[in-house]
């Protein structure tokens, strides 16, 4: 069973999405901030990230970068799953941090982002450093 750490400081989001890849066979975790989120990445070992831009004490972008940095959390893909910004500048931003993705969650029912964990999931290599699946998102 994959394990998805899901970050985000809207609850009533969090509860949708939660539930849905609980539904479809996922261990699932939650965070309300960048700063909760990066302890229980070390903690919980998550397969992939769902990651928020806007959120208090530390943002996504913040959170991704440092991730990124780190050599035990550096290799585990993570999506930026959020409703602000979509413009080239903030996608490029988030893609350059090192996302694998860059969702506007108004775009999608929750339905499309579980498929889009999956496919994720199942063409990600955690073995080979480098190596990425860049899906630039926009609808």
């Amino acid at each position: 069973m994959a394990k998805i750490l899901l970050i985000d400081d809207d609850a009533l989001l969090v509860r949708m999405y939660q539930t849905k890849l609980k539904a479809d066979g996922y261990e699932v975790e939650t965070a309300g901030d960048g700063a909760e989120g990066f302890n229980k990445t070390k903690e919980f070992k998550p397969d992939l990230i769902l990651l928020d831009v806007m959120m208090p004490r530390m943002n996504g972008f913040e959170m991704l970068k440092i991730m990124k940095q780190n050599k035990n959390t550096k290799k585990i893909p993570v999506i930026l799953l959020t409703n602000v910004g979509g413009s080239e500048a903030d996608i490029e931003k988030g893609l350059s941090l090192g996302a694998v993705a860059y969702i506007i969650k108004a775009d999608y029912v929750p339905k499309e982002i579980v498929q889009k964990v999956k496919e994720i999931l199942s063409g990600y290599k955690r073995d080979l450093p480098e190596v990425k699946t860049i899906i630039k998102e926009s609808k």
